[in-house]
Order: C-alpha cells, then sequence, then structure tokens
C-alpha cells in the first residue's frame, strides 16, 4: 500500500483518481490548491504526488518547487495543456511524469504504480561491491554510484529522470535501443501514445551534457545510441 497525495482544485477529478487508488489498496489524502499540498507535505510523508498546474492560490508548479526544498518525494504533474514548455519547466524542477488532461483512469494508475515500481526497486538496491561506477569519455565523467556528472570538469545538476535516462543509455553504450524499450526501461512502463515525454527528456539531457550531446545518436525511426 502507498500513500499518495491528490492536489487539483477539480474536486470531481481528484474523486476518480481517488476511487481507482483506494481500489488499488492505496491511501489517498486530498488537496485542493498548491499551497495546502505543500503544508500537507511538510507534515506528512507520501510515496507519490499527484499535482495539478493551474490551481487558485498556489500553482502547481510553483508548489513542487517549494516542496524540493525539503523532500525528493515523487510528483506527477497534471495539466489541461500539452506546451512543451510545460514538460521542460516540470522536468527540470524533478517531476517524474506529465499527464494530459484528458486522460483515462487507467492511464494514470499504471504511471503512479510504474513509478512506485522504481522507486520500490531504487529503495532496495544495494551498492557494487567493486566501488563506484565511472564512466569516463573525453571531457564527460559519470559516476552512475554518486548520481554525478561532470563535463569538463565542473558538476551538472539534472533532474532525476535524466540521471535514469543518461545511466541506462551508457549500460546499453553502442547499442541501439528503441524507443519502446527505453521507456519500458526507465519509466518503468509499456509507454504508448504520446512520444513527447522521451523527446523532452533527452532535449534536456543533451543540454545538460553540453558538448559532449553528441554521444546520444538519435536513430530515425527506432531510438537512440549512446557512443561510448
Amino acid at each position: 500500500m502507498a500513500k499518495i497525495l491528490i492536489c487539483d482544485d477539480e474536486e470531481g477529478l481528484r474523486a476518480v483518481i481517488k476511487r481507482y487508488a483506494v481500489f488499488e489498496g492505496h491511501e489517498v489524502t486530498e488537496a485542493g490548491n498548491g499551497v495546502e499540498a505543500v503544508e500537507i507535505c511538510r507534515n506528512n510523508n507520501f510515496d507519490i504526488v499527484i499535482m495539478d498546474i493551474m490551481m487558485p492560490e498556489m500553482d502547481g508548479f510553483s508548489a513542487v518547487k517549494e516542496i524540493r526544498k525539503f523532500s525528493d518525494m515523487p510528483v506527477i504533474m497534471l495539466s489541461a495543456r500539452g506546451e512543451e514548455y510545460d514538460r521542460i519547466m516540470g522536468f527540470e524542477l524533478g517531476v517524474d511524469d506529465y499527464v494530459v488532461k484528458p486522460f483515462s483512469s487507467k492511464e494514470i494508475m499504471l504511471r503512479i504504480n510504474a513509478i512506485l515500481r522504481r522507486v520500490s526497486k531504487n529503495n532496495n538496491a544495494k551498492p557494487d561491491d567493486d566501488g563506484h561506477i565511472i564512466f569516463e569519455k573525453d571531457g564527460l565523467k559519470v559516476d552512475m554510484t554518486a548520481y554525478k556528472v561532470f563535463v569538463d570538469g565542473v558538476q551538472v545538476e539534472m533532474a532525476p529522470k535524466e540521471y535514469d535516462l543518461l545511466f541506462f543509455l551508457i549500460r546499453n553504450k553502442n547499442i541501439a535501443v528503441p524507443r519502446e524499450k527505453i521507456m519500458e526501461e526507465v519509466w518503468g512502463f509499456d509507454y504508448y501514445g504520446d512520444d513527447r515525454t522521451l523527446d523532452t527528456h533527452m532535449k534536456l539531457l543533451r543540454k545538460s551534457l553540453g558538448p559532449y550531446a553528441h554521444f546520444i545518436k538519435t536513430l530515425r525511426g527506432l531510438g537512440y545510441r549512446f557512443d561510448g
């Protein structure tokens, strides 16, 4: 059972998500705006937060920014808009997923459960017996054990999903990886429909890698390959 916070100013939408989450055995708390969500998160630990963007008093982006000051709990953003700007802003704040309204109850629960499985897997992971796992090429250094990335000696701060995506590509370096495989392994479920989530994260990752963005090759009609 997971503890879930649903924050949306639409009571009906909260009720729908809550009904399915409770049916699957999860414990649900509700918030009607960003201010309320931040206060609830200060006093409670949640396994995942479902956060709408457009809300009164405090929007979802501002709420997540405040929550990130004291917690790294997973967040799924909800929005009636699908603009790339919104996606990039959310992912740069460390949001784990982004869902555009309207969405089906099945879709939102698949995304929730996928993130919960990933978090559980990461929490159960044990340190490598050989020490830190390091990848180095030219001026790029990636410490996959410490979650640190250095570009020409300068540490680069990235969103959680950027790290996950980069590490997956490095572990599969010199291999052509289909888009569907990347979504399944990095996001934890068989992704369908909108490909912009992967495209947006790849754009952010390349920006973070700066002069070494060319290590990631786009294979049109297939996926990506990390040349290592």
